[in-house]
């Protein structure tokens, strides 16, 4: 590729290796953002920060909403034509019902509101529907689901099936995600770039499950027993986790639980991606396999071949 270039806080030797220019850097440091852009004729946005911790928000915003701003604002005045910006299907698809939702359904800023993560995403959307916009210009909203697959060197999105197989997991939550393997999530950015239409959202899923059914999933293709407590009250398990949180933190200690963690797992995240499959040709593969290769790459990478064998 032509003027292949990747901006980070840290870009790893191997893609250097590769021939890719790196451009080290933070998207809220606007001389950075300058830098990489300058050139170039389209963006992926893909910086972000992962966080359940409500604490954390301020950090989040920072690289959510005005690391946006300040790349868009950069991109613009260096000529950049496309941007495709990598969101979350949480700003779209989150219910306390089981209903399959679409691009269509309204922002539930009653629901994610109370999460700082998925709040700042959504921020992030309109911060760059407002300032990445003219003629000429094309912006695509990517919103993938939970990412799982390998390679996730940081346990960004892989942690849940990391605390299920090290038996971390204390019960099975009334709610139900959805998942898609980071390597089809990444074809279909690709395909954004010709295919996405301007100031339009794309959800990337491949399957919809209940956590009951998720765990089951896992546990036929791990050995690992899913847990056994199930049919908690919602009220109860938030209450319950933040009950402990609290004693961990009076102790100076890392809580087992987050309690946001807890409570967003009693909602559903389903929905339909119909949508990017018509225009993108979104095609995610089995869930099977990418349930079986997330797992085989945890055991070899973070709890060691065969540990549960």
């Amino acid at each position: 590729a032509k003027n292949l270039r990747v901006m980070a806080s840290s870009v790893p030797e191997w893609m250097k290796d590769a021939g890719v220019e790196a451009a080290e850097g933070s998207v809220t440091n606007r001389a950075d953002a300058a830098d990489a852009v300058r050139s170039v004729s389209a963006v992926f946005h893909l910086a972000g920060k992962v966080s359940r911790d409500n604490e954390d928000a301020a950090a989040m915003n920072k690289i959510h909403v005005e690391g946006t701003r300040i790349l868009c604002q950069a991109a613009k005045e260096a000529g950049v034509k496309t941007l495709v910006l990598a969101s979350s299907s949480g700003t779209i698809a989150v219910s306390e019902t089981d209903e399959i939702l679409d691009e269509t359904y309204p922002p539930p800023l009653n629901i994610l509101s109370r999460w700082a993560y998925y709040a700042s995403k959504y921020y992030q959307e309109r911060t760059a529907l407002e300032n990445f916009d003219g003629e000429g210009l094309k912006l695509v909203i990517l919103n993938p689901s939970l990412l799982l697959g390998t390679e996730d060197e940081r346990l960004s999105s892989t942690k849940p099936v990391l605390d299920f197989l090290a038996r971390k997991i204390p019960y099975t939550p009334s709610g139900g995600l959805n998942f898609v393997d980071a390597r089809d999530a990444a074809v279909a950015f690709i395909s954004a770039l010709e295919k996405g239409r301007h100031r339009e959202k794309y959800l990337l899923g491949a399957a919809n499950m209940t956590f009951a059914q998720f765990f089951g999933r896992l546990e036929r293709l791990s050995g690992v027993a899913a847990p056994m407590v199930r049919g908690v009250p919602k009220k109860l398990a938030v209450a319950g986790s933040s009950f402990i949180e609290a004693v961990f933190k009076n102790w100076n200690k890392t809580s087992p639980v987050q309690p946001k963690e807890v409570e967003q797992a009693e909602y559903f995240w389903h929905f339909d991606s119909t949508k990017a499959a018509e225009e993108l040709g979104f095609a995610p593969r089995d869930a099977q396999e990418t349930l079986q290769d997330t797992i085989s790459y945890l055991r070899e990478n973070f709890l060691g071949a065969g540990a549960f064998k």
